[in-house]
C-alpha cells in the first residue's frame, strides 16, 4: 500500500513551534516581484511610468495592470470609467483588451496627468476616439456620470471614497465590476495601528462594501498595493 509522504517535522511538534503549513511556505522567493515580472510591461508603458515618477503620479503596478486587462477581456467591457489617470499606465493595459469600439473615460484632478496619459496613448497608437480624458473636480464629474452605463469602474486614490462607491454602483450596469486599486495601501489598511485619515477611509469603505450584500459581491486581493474587486448585484 502506498504511503502518504510525511512533511519533515510534521509529526514532531517539538521540532518547531511553527505549524507545518507555515514551515512549508517559509523561505520562498519574492512572490510580489515574481508576479510583477510575470507579464513584463512594454517599453511604452515603462516610459509612461517613468514620466509619472518624475512628477509624482500614482500608477498601477504591472500585476494590477494585468488584472485590469484580464477583467476587461473577461466581461467583454466596452465602457470603462477610471478615477485617477496617473501617467496613463493603467489605460495602456486596458487598451490591450478593450474592443476597438470600446471607450475609456479617465478622470483626474491634474491637467498634467492627462497630458502625460495622452502622450502615452499617442505613442501606443491608440485612437483618440477610444478614450476621454477629463480633468477637474472628480467628485463633481463622477456625480454626473450616466446611470447603469459602465461595465467597469476603477478607483485609484480618491478622497471621497464612500460617495464615489455609491456613484459607482449607480453608474455600473448589473454585473458590472468595481475595482479599487491600492485598497490596502501596501499593508497600512491591514494594520489597525495605522490611524491616518487615508488608511481609516479605505478600511471603512472595505467594510461597507463587504457588508452591502444586496449591492456587491466582493473579494479582496493582496496583489500590488491591494485590490478590492466587487460585482454589482
Amino acid at each position: 500500500m502506498d504511503r502518504i509522504p510525511v512533511i519533515p517535522g510534521s509529526g514532531d511538534r517539538g521540532a518547531s513551534d511553527k505549524p507545518a503549513r507555515d514551515r512549508i511556505f517559509a523561505d520562498r522567493g519574492d512572490m510580489r516581484a515574481f508576479a510583477n515580472s510575470f507579464l513584463p510591461e512594454t517599453e511604452i508603458m515603462q516610459r509612461a511610468r517613468q514620466r509619472g515618477v518624475e512628477i509624482g503620479t500614482i500608477d498601477t503596478t504591472p500585476v494590477v495592470g494585468s488584472l485590469l486587462r484580464y477583467h476587461t477581456h473577461l466581461i467583454g467591457a466596452n465602457s470603462i470609467v477610471e478615477i485617477g489617470t496617473g501617467a496613463g499606465v493603467s489605460g495602456l493595459w486596458i487598451f490591450q483588451a478593450l474592443s476597438s469600439k470600446g471607450l475609456l473615460t479617465s478622470i483626474d484632478d491634474e491637467v498634467e496627468n492627462a497630458k502625460l496619459a495622452k502622450q502615452a496613448f499617442d505613442e501606443a497608437g491608440v485612437s483618440a476616439s477610444r478614450y476621454r480624458l477629463i480633468t477637474g473636480n472628480s467628485r463633481e464629474i463622477v456625480g454626473k456620470l450616466a446611470d447603469s452605463l459602465y461595465d467597469m469602474f476603477i478607483m485609484r486614490r480618491n478622497a471621497d471614497l464612500l460617495e464615489s462607491v455609491e456613484h459607482a454602483h449607480r453608474s455600473l450596469r448589473p454585473g458590472g465590476v468595481l475595482i479599487i486599486d491600492r485598497a490596502l495601501l501596501n499593508g497600512k489598511v491591514a494594520d489597525p495601528t495605522q490611524r491616518d485619515p487615508e488608511s481609516v477611509g479605505y478600511r471603512e469603505i472595505i467594510k461597507v462594501i463587504k457588508e452591502s450584500q444586496d449591492h456587491w459581491l466582493p473579494m479582496l486581493l493582496p496583489v500590488g498595493d491591494g485590490v478590492l474587486v466587487a460585482i454589482k448585484i
